[in-house]
Parts: structure tokens; sequence; C-alpha cells
């Protein structure tokens, strides 16, 4: 069989044989009868939605979470039928009526939403599955404490006349990368009570959840009856205090690879790219390295993003722009095609996304979600 060339310019490399191995770690840390939902919103952290689903699941995982109504219908419309899948972000006017076809999981956050969703029920003729959020002090999604009792009372005498049926209660934590702030216990101090509300009012949830990936790892009350790993499924860290991806036992999925387009010399005092912010202290070579902030490098790291070429971890010269960098190979003579590494795991040498979100004053979350469509996804490992 003749097998498909990889991508010369560049490639995002996706390991889902590292991803079933990180789902099966998470897994082990939890309870037996604990569930595992994989996180697969914003294209699953930029690592392939689909793909990384199915990997997933196959290493134990039994939800899927996205963040829009969108993202969950396409994970149905690519056939993923017979898993359940909570999607939390809705604005007026979404496809509640298509959310309900397709059986997901939608999540309430306030009295807005459960009328949109019960209007919606009403149309298809047939109950909606309804997770109630509440805010329990991250003051983003989910509904206030002091209009729980109305939100939880309405949405039961909606399942009362049988147009939803409340499936989970849940909430999300602020501060859970950081060990021992106090706000995590605050929080979980809120969400039991609104726990105990919803359940002595009649809701009898099927899942009750709230912990993301740095609870999971480090705050085992958190854990409930189902976990949401985001981040550390994809086999980074969320907090280098926390610890490494290796202290974790957690192996990185992506590793961003392209070929140097053109290696030359230039002579000392040379200016490198816009603005001329980098300027060679003497005759050197530079390598061109064809992928810039169109691709998702951040413009941020300019003069600090680390790349390993030919051996040999180099920095950023100059400005990154649009579709190029440039690095400073200090007379290294690699081949045109040479391969450079952005990111990757790390045991060979090569940086990491940790290294690159310290270069550009960010997280890690932000390095491999925001790697654009353009760089096309390599999978290992299926």
């Amino acid at each position: 069989m003749t097998q498909t060339p990889l991508p010369l310019r560049a490639r995002a490399e996706i390991d889902l044989g590292a991803l079933r191995a990180n789902v099966r770690a998470l897994r082990a840390r939890v309870a037996p009868h604990v569930q595992v939902m994989a996180v697969v919103k914003a294209d699953a952290y930029g690592h392939g939605a689909v793909r990384c689903a199915r990997a997933a699941l196959d290493a134990g995982a039994s939800w899927l979470g996205t963040a829009t109504p969108h993202e969950a219908l396409a994970l149905r419309a690519a056939g993923l039928d017979d898993v359940r899948i909570l999607c939390w972000l809705w604005t007026p006017g979404d496809p509640w009526g298509a959310g309900i076809e397709a059986g997901l999981d939608m999540a309430v956050s306030g009295m807005w939403a459960l009328e949109e969703v019960v209007r919606a029920a009403r149309e298809a003729g047939r109950p909606a599955r309804i997770q109630l959020k509440g805010d329990t002090g991250l003051g983003r999604n989910g509904c206030q404490p002091a209009d729980w009792p109305e939100l939880v009372g309405e949405a039961l005498k909606a399942e009362a006349q049988g147009l939803v049926k409340v499936t989970g209660l849940w909430s999300h934590f602020a501060c859970a990368d950081e060990p021992g702030h106090p706000s995590i216990a605050a929080q979980l101090e809120v969400f039991r009570s609104m726990l105990d509300y919803a359940e002595k009012a009649g809701v009898e949830p099927e899942v009750r959840h709230i912990a993301n990936s740095p609870a999971t790892l480090t705050v085992p009350g958190s854990h409930f009856d189902l976990v949401r790993p985001g981040i550390a499924m994809y086999g980074v860290s969320p907090a280098p205090e926390i610890g490494t991806s290796a202290e974790l036992g957690l192996r990185p999925v992506m590793s961003l690879k392209a070929s140097v387009a053109l290696v030359k010399e230039v002579p000392g005092g040379h200016g490198v790219s816009y603005g001329h912010h980098y300027v060679t202290p003497g005759e050197t070579t530079l390598g061109l390295v064809p992928l810039g902030y169109a691709d998702g490098i951040p413009r941020h790291a300019s003069g600090r993003g680390p790349v390993l070429v030919d051996g040999t971890v180099r920095t950023v010269a100059g400005r990154v722009a649009m579709d190029q960098f440039v690095v400073d190979l200090g007379g290294d003579r690699p081949a045109a095609g040479t391969e450079a590494v952005l990111f990757g795991p790390g045991d060979r040498g090569e940086p990491t996304a940790q290294d690159w979100a310290e270069a550009a004053d960010t997280i890690a979350y932000e390095i491999v979600t925001r790697i654009g469509a353009r760089v096309p996804r390599v999978y290992l490992g299926e």
C-alpha cells in the first residue's frame, strides 16, 4: 500500500496513542464510579475533535463535552451517536430544537434559556435533556445562588409536564489551577449547598460535576459523579504549579513541525524582519521557517520563541510575521528542508508548548488551541 507523504511545509502531528494513554491515566486518578467527560471543544483544543473524541472513548471516556451546540451537532453528524454529549455555551436563538433531536445534554444557566428550551421541546414533541449550571464563584456562565430556587422550581415544573429531563447539576472552578487557593473550598461549599437544595426539591440528576483538569488532578473531593478533563487529556499540564506533564504522568499529544524554507548567509549589522528589532551581531546564517501568526504562532513570542533546528534550540530572530519567521543559525548551514520543531513532548530536546507559553506570556492552552487550519493535522497511532 502506498503511504501518503507527510506535508513538507508544516504539520501538527497528533499522537492519538498518547491521548488514549492520558485518558487512561486520568481515569485511574478517579474512583471507579466516577465517569470521565472528554472535553473536545474548540476542535479538541486544536487537535481535531472527531478523531480525538473517538480515541478518548476508546480509552474509557463515557461523555463528550463541547462549548457550543454547533460543535456538539458536528460530532453527531460525524457518527458519534451512542455517547452523551454536553454543550454549555448557548445564546438566544441557538438551535435548541436540533439539540433536542440530536439527544444532546444542554446546559441551562438562567430563565431565558429554560424558556427557550421548553418552547423548543413543545415544538419537537419530545423532552429536552438539560443540565442546570450554578455559578458557585467563577462569575461567568451559570445561575447565581439567589436565583437558583426559581430556576430549579421552573425546571421541575417543566419536567412534570414532560418537556424536559434534568440530567445534571454542575458548575466550574475559577482557581483550581492554583493549589490551595481559598476559592476552591468556597466554591465546593456553595456547590454542595446548591446540590442539596435542588435534590431536596425533587431533582434526580444522572450526574453532578464541577472538576476540570486541575481539579481532576489535585482535588479528589470535587470529583462527584463525573470529571471533565480538557487540557490534561491532551497531555499539557494545566499549570506549572501543579507539575509538568511528565510529573503528572501525561504526554503532550501535539508536535508542531515545519521545513526550513531557506538558509542564507548575511553580514553583521543586517536587520531581520519587520522593524529591524533584531540586527545580526556579526556574520551569520539565517533560517526561514514558514509559519507565522496566521498559523497561530504568537507574535508576542517575537525574539523569544524557541525552535529546534538541526539538533540545536534556536530563538526567533526579530518579529514573527503573518506567514513566516526567522531564526539565527549562528553560522550553521543546515539544508533547506531540514526539520524545525517548534514544540512537542520535550523528550528529544525540543521545546514544549509550555516553553512557548512562557515566551509569549500566555498559557499552554492558548498555544495548542490557536494553531490554525492552514497547518494540516497528521494523525499517529490510529
